[in-house]
């Protein structure tokens, strides 16, 4: 096949994917199962006869896919929604893994008589939930759940494929060195992993802060640019290392999508863009190396595993890890399904295969049917155990979680400067005739911003923010969108009363009324509040 040839196959597999996320919401189906579903029908076993069977190039490219994809996972973490739930979050993530692992080991080796270190691979790469398929269903859903849940399954499956992948490495090892493999080098290894993906991942984001915020870079384009230097460096420089470069990656994700900084949006729009692109290659890849025609044989062991781990592992797991912290039953129930398996799990299966430990196929394909499993009974039955669990709050907006929550205004902001010969020179705000819905917000002066009043008298040279109606802004003031809640510490007070830090407050948008606040302005639940940071 030639390069035109490759590039139109590509383009159609593309289009495909997008088309497949259409009907995967009007069926119910998780879109990033139907991405999979496509891999297998070009694949060797399917119609377009597509033969692959590179998992060497396979575990390559999905590494670098989930090192953006964790990142952005990280990076998309509303740590103000999520530090209530943290250490519940990070107990299921790291002690909730090695339960988990643990216990489908134990099954595997006594129950299905698997070999030893097979129960203990199979333990471990199935230990972790995907967070791209959670992420993905919590949000195509708009799951708004009670008592933090969507924050902690977020933060969980974000937090909880480094404890799996050390896991694996550490597994791995220990096969391909044996009896050299000493109680101190394993807890070297772990030591290693944790302090150094730890470490580095604080460290690389406080660097990147730093120049973000010293640095102005030639063009918006460039900030995301720097971000993806950013993700790439998080995980290299501690992998290198001997650290968990998946764990650096996503702390430095979850530092720098908490940090203001300009151009926010445009980031995330970014990243939306490249994960969504991303998860599409992924899954489609890991669909065309699956060989359905393989699966027969092993379906009954793979059917076991996974009917052990959603009724009995993960329950355990979850319940021993949440009973202590008090948590409401029904929630322990609904955070014991919802650990779906996916993408991670088979990478990390494809990346034993790929090594020097000879598990054969078989291993791969138990992975893929039980994350196939996963993602069609638990993935698709999600919003509906949630519903029969009474877990599903209409109040509440599952994209509260992601840090750059914010509803749809019609608010425009345009900048016009007040030039030598200008009519409203010398007068005052409140005797200038303004166009319909539109409004002074803001006063450049000098290298000063100025709040106006109705007294203030505009000067030559001024540069006058101005809102009226419209969806984008025209402007280089960094302005910022806050949607108000009902837990927001603002909501209720007068703005005198509240300490904004280096930011200003110009407009707030209640109902369908857009108006300048002032100091006795008290802030409501649902108000859209503008600011400017100074």
């Amino acid at each position: 096949m030639d390069i035109m040839m490759m590039v139109i196959v590509a383009a159609i597999i593309i289009i495909a994917c997008v088309f497949a996320n259409k009907l995967s919401d009007k069926l119910g189906v998780p879109v990033l199962l139907a991405f999979m579903f496509l891999g297998i029908l070009f694949g060797t076993d399917g119609i377009f006869k597509i033969e692959y069977d590179n998992f060497a190039f396979t575990e390559q490219v999905c590494t670098i896919a989930l090192i953006f994809i964790i990142f952005y996972g990280g990076f998309g973490t509303n740590w103000k929604q999520a530090r209530p739930v943290a250490i519940k979050s990070l107990f299921l993530s790291s002690v909730g893994v090695i339960l988990t692992a643990g216990l489908t080991a134990v099954f595997c080796y006594f129950v299905l008589r698997l070999d030893l270190m097979v129960s203990l691979l199979l333990g471990a790469v199935l230990s972790c939930t995907d967070a791209t398929s959670v992420f993905n269903i919590l949000r195509s859903k708009r799951l708004g759940l009670k008592y933090g849940t969507a924050s902690m399954l977020e933060l969980e499956s974000g937090s909880n494929d480094p404890w799996a992948y050390m896991l694996t490495v550490i597994l791995l090892s220990v096969m391909k060195d044996g009896n050299e493999v000493s109680f101190g080098s394993i807890m070297y290894m772990l030591f290693s992993q944790i302090v150094y993906g730890v470490a580095f991942g604080v460290v690389i984001a406080l660097l990147g802060v730093l120049a973000m915020k010293y640095i102005r870079f030639v063009g918006e384009q460039f900030d995301c640019i720097f971000l993806v230097a950013i993700a790439l460096l998080s995980y290299a420089v501690p992998t290198v290392l001997g650290g968990n470069g998946y764990l650096s990656a996503y702390i430095c994700g979850i530092i720098l999508g908490n940090t203001r900084m300009k151009n926010k949006k445009g980031m995330v729009a970014f990243f939306d863009g490249t994960t969504g692109l991303l998860q599409m290659l992924i899954f489609f890849i890991i669909g065309l190396l699956a060989y359905p025609s393989q699966m027969p044989r092993i379906l009954i062991p793979a059917v076991l595993i996974f009917l052990f781990l959603t009724i009995i592992a993960r329950p355990v797991s979850t319940m021993a890890i949440l009973a202590p912290f008090r948590s409401k039953f029904k929630q322990q129930l609904l955070v014991s399904w919802a650990g779906l398996r996916g993408a991670t799990s088979i990478v990390f299966a494809i990346l034993v295969i790929d090594s020097a430990a000879n598990i054969g196929n078989d291993f791969f394909n138990i992975v893929f049917c039980i994350v196939l499993l996963s993602m069609g009974i638990q993935g698709t039955l999600l919003p509906f155990v949630s519903k029969k669990l009474k877990m599903i709050d209409e109040e509440e907006n599952v994209l509260k979680t992601f840090t750059d929550y914010s509803n749809e205004t019609n608010v425009q902001f345009i900048s016009l400067e007040i030039g030598p010969s200008h009519r409203w020179i010398g007068q005052k705000i409140k005797n200038i005739t303004l166009p319909p819905q539109t409004r002074i917000v803001l006063i450049k002066r000098n290298n000063e911003k100025v709040i106006p009043v109705g007294k203030t008298v505009l000067e030559s040279g001024d540069v006058l923010i101005l809102s009226t109606t419209g969806s984008s802004t025209n402007t280089d003031v960094e302005l910022k969108e806050i949607v108000l809640d009902k837990e927001n510490s603002w909501c209720g007070k007068r703005l005198c009363e509240i300490d904004f830090d280096d930011c200003i407050v110009v407009l707030v948008k209640r109902g369908n009324m857009s108006f300048v606040p002032v100091g006795n302005t008290r802030l409501h639940d649902k108000d859209t509040i503008v600011v400017i940071d100074e």
